[in-house]
């Protein structure tokens, strides 16, 4: 790494780290006044409330990266035009793509840091996070190795053994009861499939159902079941997507291609991980564009540049919306506006080259 490289690079981590405890705090805060409505229930506290907010974090800075690094490094960019240091590495015979280069250098660090993230920070700890505020309201409770976890309304209880696939259950019990608390039918089956409409497909299913002073038994193949659990209480025994690591989600795509069951939401999920990526580098590129186009003050282009990202965001969520609604490839809708961000980006860069 050359002198100049480790030049623009100092002065990147100080605008990212700058943008990092504007951002962060900020939609920390958010989060926790979105926790803090449900303090009071069952057993969450607002020390669940801050310990949750504290447990997704790490999801948090992986989400917000492509954006801490638009706004810190025009930050930091803007900085150096104002002092026309920029001027200076330009007078010096460096033209923009080489100071394009020098930005993505850091941009590969930066890549590392979201693959560690993505695939052995953050997915633990944003599962911790669910299953440890459904425990605290109530909704659940995961009482140990082999006990499985437990659920109910007021006519039902769910233990689900083992949920380490998203849509596929195993070792499931259903107890159905009367409204006096007696128990009136048992069902146990081997497996639970979630299909795409939120319904259960029960399998190898074994259903008792008591009947005065006696109980039959009766063995089916495959046995639809509506669930009373909602979106909020899924999330709680399903994982969702964006919190399983990269290669668990390959893992399970895989399961789902194999038994002809659509994977177009899992995919979709991996892609964007990989479109996350893309999109930072994409930011470093478009703010070395933000500082070279004329001299607009740094307020002005912190402004413009909330302003890009704001729009790149909801951007972004209405390509991956669109696309599961119009059946379009994952890959497509998931690293679809990075791509074309990326070449609008180098396109303006060139303009200064």
């Amino acid at each position: 790494m050359s002198t100049v490289d480790r030049y623009l690079a100092r002065w990147l981590a100080g605008g990212l780290l700058i943008a990092a405890l504007v951002l962060l705090p900020l939609f920390a805060f958010l989060d926790l006044v979105e926790q803090l409505d449900d303090v009071g229930e069952g057993f969450y506290t607002a020390a669940d409330a801050f310990l949750y907010v504290a447990l997704i974090q790490p999801r948090r800075l992986a989400q917000l990266l492509p954006f801490i690094v638009l706004l810190g490094a025009v930050v930091a960019l803007g900085r150096l035009a104002a002092a026309n240091e920029l001027t200076a590495l330009r007078a010096a015979g460096l033209s923009a793509g080489r100071l394009g280069a020098a930005l993505l250098k850091a941009g590969a660090a930066l890549l590392v840091l979201l693959a560690v993230l993505e695939q052995f920070v953050a997915p633990p700890l944003q599962q911790r996070a669910i299953a440890w505020r459904a425990e605290r309201l109530e909704q659940t409770a995961e009482l140990g190795e082999g006990l499985g976890i437990w659920t109910r309304d007021a006519n039902h209880v769910l233990r689900v053994g083992d949920a380490r696939h998203p849509r596929r259950l195993s070792d499931i019990e259903i107890f159905h009861l009367d409204g006096e608390g007696r128990l009136t039918r048992h069902i146990r089956a081997e497996l639970a499939v979630i299909e795409e409409n939120g319904r259960w497909r029960l399998e190898d299913v074994l259903v008792r159902t008591v009947e005065g002073t006696g109980i039959t038994s009766q063995r089916a193949q495959s046995l639809p079941w509506e669930p009373f659990l909602d979106q909020q209480d899924m999330a709680t025994l399903t994982r969702p997507p964006e919190s399983l690591s990269p290669t668990a989600l390959l893992r399970y795509i895989r399961y789902l291609e194999e038994t002809g069951q659509r994977a177009d939401t899992w995919a979709l999920a991996l892609w964007k991980k990989v479109g996350t990526g893309l999109l930072t580098l994409a930011m470093l590129v478009l703010a070395l564009a933000f500082s070279l186009a004329g001299r607009r003050s740094l307020g002005t282009r912190l402004v413009l540049a909330a302003a890009i990202g704001l729009g790149i965001f909801l951007l972004d969520q209405l390509a991956a919306n669109a696309g599961l609604l119009l059946s379009l490839p994952p890959a497509l809708t998931g690293i679809g506006p990075a791509a074309v961000l990326l070449a609008a980006s180098v396109w303006a860069l060139r303009r200064y080259a």
